[in-house]
């Protein structure tokens, strides 16, 4: 027969019963309150404070409503559809909170056609779907604002569908490695404005493009101002600007340089190369500072025409080998 064990405390000393006693009391409500705390949620409603793991739920939390989503710091492998509202996406951390690696419903990181929507501060990368057209934005519908967002290592950084009476206004944001012309669907680029009524570009950067143009707009109307578009390391790229379909507006006081690497160096600016769809009767494009980089010995035209309009072109001012104007 098995004699049973006595109780622990016969058989242990007094001092130390009485730790092991006080150690667990002193644990189980630590335990308790850890068990209680809300695991971190990286996406919150800032105007309810209601925090979810998916971005997609934090939009459909907002609905048909208006409300900010604030993303925390760090990389957050998610997309998300907005189909109604207005919605802003904000990170907490300026260029801390990142959305990348993948794309809703093979398009974007951002696929957005509710009522309108802001972005601010993020960071929209790596981008890559079938058909060549993976994109940090895909604009369907409503009026778009962006500030402080680096768009980067993707196949596009802004893609628009047509949308005549809407706006894209983008300020204080960067485009880096963008663009590709190896997929069926035709060349992507850093910014593609399909017809959407005018879009806007402020103090902004363009670099190391990948293939494509590195601003594309089909918009009646378009302003580029206050912009760098440095091309000195791109690859395979094409036009700084390009406005296949013409359009009024300005671009005033950029810096330009166009790089060796180039599918076509003709031209910085191009204007109604696809057909003048807009009269580009008034465009100004005045201020501008243009180059080569070192060491190319090539000539091209800062500004070549299509359409036969009366162009402002006036102040730029350009480097060797550069031609001011040419009528194609």
């Amino acid at each position: 027969m098995t004699t049973p064990l006595a109780p622990a405390s016969d058989r242990l000393p007094g001092w130390l019963l009485a730790g092991i006693t006080g150690f667990a009391l002193a644990a189980i409500p630590l335990a308790a309150a850890m068990a209680q705390e809300p695991a971190p949620t990286p996406f919150t409603v800032q105007e309810t404070g209601q925090g979810f793991v998916t971005l997609q739920q934090a939009v459909d939390a907002i609905g048909d409503g208006e409300g900010t989503i604030r993303i925390a710091p760090g990389n957050w492998r998610q997309c998300a559809v907005q189909s109604a509202g207005y919605v802003t996406y904000t990170g907490e951390v300026p260029g801390q909170s990142l959305l990348g690696g993948t794309a809703c419903e093979g398009k974007a990181l951002l696929v957005l056609r509710g009522r309108g929507a802001r972005v601010e501060g993020l960071v929209l990368a790596d981008v890559s779907v079938g058909d060549g057209n993976g994109a940090g934005i895909r604009l369907e519908k409503g009026p778009l604002h962006v500030s402080q967002t680096w768009f980067r290592d993707s196949q596009q950084g802004i893609l628009t569908v047509n949308g005549v009476d809407s706006e894209m206004v983008i300020d204080k944001s960067t485009f880096t490695r963008l663009g590709t012309c190896e997929h069926s669907a035709g060349c992507a680029h850093s910014i593609y404005a399909g017809d959407y009524g005018s879009v806007t570009v402020t103090r902004s950067r363009f670099e190391q493009g990948r293939g494509g143009h590195y601003y594309k707009s089909r918009a009646g109307r378009n302003v580029v101002v206050d912009n760098s578009f440095d091309d000195s390391k791109g690859r395979a790229t094409n036009y700084m600007i390009d406005l296949p379909n013409g359009g009024g507006g300005e671009i005033r006081d950029n810096w330009f340089v166009q790089g060796a690497d180039k599918e076509n160096w003709s031209a910085l600016i191009a204007v109604g190369a696809e057909g003048a769809q807009y009269s580009a009767d008034g465009l100004v494009i005045e201020g501008n500072n243009a180059r080569l980089a070192p060491g190319l010995g090539r000539n091209p035209a800062f500004v070549a025409d299509w359409t036969g309009h009366d162009l402002l072109i006036r102040g730029n001012t350009l480097g060797t080998g550069l031609k001011r104007y040419e009528r194609r």
